[in-house]
């Protein structure tokens, strides 16, 4: 017997079950007719006659009642299969995986994941710190979190956070021992701490911007390290000078524990972006992560 097409199975249970073409086919967005012929070519293809039709009335036969039993149960639970899928659709859910720098994963990523997974549980966060620009295809993460300069250009860029500045401080015991620098040259006779870039293995130079003037300076000191904790450790100890991100210190600042110098030679510059691809169809839950963690000024 030919292959039976689900939709006129379901065609049929609608005429069974309402008595009427008129009705089963304004249920199912189809003509009388249509619907008519598409039950006769049913009862063809199994060779049983399922409805018996009067100018007044529609009811199933004998074979039909039976094939009705039979079939509802089943249509009813594919049906509910089908919509348990669209409920998982559109249900937050699933593990999301983003690469993201130490800074923004603590500052923003954290507390936004704070405010959000408590109330969606089917979500997950895999988040991977990493200092490097790595390739979100080839890692297979769903999305990254860097400085809005260093997002790729066909990449979609959600703004996640405030204008971002550096700040150049140090101990209060090195400034007992050391004059302050009134400009960017002047660090060349401080002692500095370094920090090692991941991303090529070198030295940071200090990037400086007062007005429409720029500059680099490559600082000497003699300690590097790779990582902001042992940084700032450092610089409270008063081992040197150090460059950080402002919001890092900011408390020190405040409890007179650092000292701050060269603030009008560091502006504010666009913070962190999250950034996807393009082509990338975003799910529920991801879609929610973006929400969360987008900047509202």
């Amino acid at each position: 017997m030919p292959r039976t097409d689900l939709n006129d199975l379901q065609a049929f249970r609608s005429v069974a079950t309402e008595r009427s073409f008129t009705r089963a086919a304004a249920q199912i967005g189809v003509s009388p007719s249509a619907l008519s012929q598409t039950l006769r070519a049913l009862e063809a293809r199994l060779g049983l006659r399922l409805l018996t039709r009067t100018t007044r009335s529609v009811a199933p036969t004998e074979a039909g009642e039976r094939l009705l039993r039979t079939l509802g149960p089943a249509l009813d639970q594919i049906d509910t299969g089908l919509a348990a899928l669209g409920d998982l659709r559109e249900k937050p859910g699933g593990t999301i995986r983003i690469t993201a720098a130490e800074h923004p994963a603590d500052s923003i990523l954290l507390p936004a994941l704070q405010q959000l997974l408590p109330d969606y549980p089917d979500i997950k966060v895999e988040v991977e710190v990493d200092n490097t620009l790595l390739d979100l295809v080839a890692g297979r993460y769903d999305a990254g979190v860097r400085l809005g300069e260093q997002v790729a250009k066909d990449m979609v860029a959600v703004r996640i956070g405030p204008d971002i500045r550096m700040a150049v401080i140090g101990a209060p015991s090195y400034f007992a021992r050391h004059p302050q620098p009134k400009t960017p040259q002047d660090l060349t006779d401080h002692n500095c701490i370094n920090i090692r870039l991941p991303t090529l293995g070198g030295l940071y130079a200090w990037e400086f911007e007062k007005g429409r003037r720029e500059m680099k300076v490559r600082v000497e000191g003699q300690l590097v390290v790779n990582t902001a904790p042992l940084l700032n450790k450092a610089v409270l100890a008063g081992l040197g000078l150090a460059f950080v991100f402002e919001d890092q210190v900011r408390g020190h600042l405040e409890a007179g524990r650092l000292v701050r110098v060269l603030a009008d030679w560091c502006p504010p510059f666009p913070g962190y972006h999250l950034y996807y691809p393009s082509r990338r169809q975003p799910t529920p839950a991801f879609a929610l992560l973006v929400e969360a963690l987008r900047y509202r000024r």
